[in-house]
């Protein structure tokens, strides 16, 4: 079977497909001919770069091939990102599609790649196997920084000005991503109920924003921890230079290994590394750090819970992919679960708030804003990493708008007998 006759055969698929569903964008093939006919230069469409690409899907139909043919750039889009892609996607189901394509075009096409080579490159094949955190020290250092110390400067090119890398708080929709961080901030000190002279505690403390405005604006004696090397330099440099370093420290060391009491402590996006049996370890490490009256704010990542513990556990494969790709060793809870554990660890839960749609606002910016510096990125840590990193942010954004999963910030203080030493109202948080 020639290149041409397979080509020829492939073209003809494809604008049956085109004309069929109505597509509102069209295809570049490897030979730099376009469907349909005539596409013009600027037209928004899906790039193929070799026919090998076709073999590779034939054999393993699944997301793991897609995504490393779009690391890869085998695939690309011309002219859009993903987010035009789904806003021309077909507004028919796929079962609906495989019932209106011809059955016999389709295997009349697609028989003739069977036994082609898959070709390459396959860049993500050597990445380990997706698994759990066994909860050790070792392992969560690899994987903290695995994630975390890709590179400073390539995060700097997406996140704010203050390098936050959590769920952002919009007091508007509209607003941009330094505002929303700026007042998430703001709204974490003020749920926490800060006062000068406290002790506060940052599970996770990233690049030190939140330690650092705390400490600037609240009056505390702030330390953070993290496992990134990356961070905890930065931060110590930027302590440093902003004329904090005798009120706030930073330390690389495990959460479980940290010593001492403090009256408030917070954990912004660090729950989603620690695993699912790990739990236990968490709480009764946080129960353990916190003063008898004070306050510890939890910022967590969810999925929906589902009808038993064995169902919720088992992870669909996008979510494999990316614990296996980008967050190796992470595990989502349901929000049930997560304040069970709190009241079973001796805390009662003051206040739960949904920030979903804040972090679908979020993830858009940085992934708009990594769009946007697409060339340094790549010059900083390659293209591979580069486009796993822009599918990754664009997805959840993707994800968070369909409710797929949720984020919550919970505020609790040690059970005790009688008043908690909180306000009657929410009002002081917004004003």
């Amino acid at each position: 079977m020639s290149a041409a006759s397979r080509l020829k055969s492939f073209r003809k698929l494809i604008l049956h497909a085109h004309e069929l569903l109505e597509l509102q964008f069209g295809f570049r093939l490897w030979d730099g001919s376009t469907v349909p006919e005539g596409l013009p230069a600027d037209a928004f469409a899906i790039s193929l770069a070799d026919e090998n690409l076709v073999a590779a899907l034939l054999r393993s139909p699944n997301p793991e091939t897609l995504l490393n043919l779009w690391v890869s750039k085998r695939i690309d889009l011309v002219n859009g990102d993903m987010f035009d892609l789904l806003a021309r996607r077909p507004k028919v189901r796929t079962r609906e599609i495989r019932r209106k394509l011809s059955k016999f075009l389709v295997f009349n096409s697609l028989r003739k790649f069977v036994f082609l080579d898959r070709g390459g490159p396959w860049p993500l094949e050597a990445q380990p196997s997706e698994k759990p955190s066994d909860g050790s020290a070792d392992e969560n250092r690899k994987n903290i920084q695995y994630h975390y110390d890709v590179s400073n400067a390539f995060y700097a090119l997406f996140l704010d000005k203050e390098m936050v890398y959590t769920c952002g708080y919009c007091t508007d929709w509209n607003n941009d991503i330094d505002q929303m961080q700026l007042d998430k901030l703001e709204m974490i000190c003020r749920k926490l109920r800060l006062k000068p002279g406290e002790t506060m505690l940052d599970i996770g403390s990233g690049w030190g924003a939140l330690v650092l405005h705390a400490a600037a604006n609240y009056g505390v004696e702030a330390t953070g921890v993290s496992l990134s090397e990356e961070q905890v330099r930065y931060a110590r440099a930027k302590a440093e230079a902003l004329g904090l370093s005798e009120r706030v420290r930073f330390e690389l060391v495990d959460y479980a290994k940290v010593d001492g009491q403090f009256d408030k402590i917070s954990s912004i996006g660090m729950h989603e590394h620690i695993g699912i049996d790990n739990y236990p370890t968490y709480y009764s490490t946080i129960a353990r750090l916190l003063k008898p009256e004070g306050l510890y704010l939890h910022h967590a990542i969810t999925r929906p819970a589902k009808m038993d513990a064995k169902a919720f556990r088992r992870k669909n494969r996008d979510f494999a992919l990316l614990t296996k790709y980008i967050f190796p060793g992470g595990e989502l809870d349901h929000i049930g679960n997560t304040l069970m554990m709190l009241e079973q660890h001796g805390f009662e839960v003051h206040d739960v708030e949904d920030w979903r749609e804040h972090y679908q606002r979020t993830c858009r910016h940085w992934h708009d804003r990594l769009l946007a510096n697409y060339d340094a990125a790549v010059a900083e840590v390659g293209e591979v990493k580069t486009r796993l990193w822009l599918v990754y942010l664009g997805g959840c954004s993707v994800v968070f708008e369909r409710n797929s999963a949720r984020i919550y910030q919970s505020v609790v203080s040690k059970t005790r007998r009688g008043p908690s030493g909180l306000p009657p109202t929410r009002r002081e948080l917004y004003t």
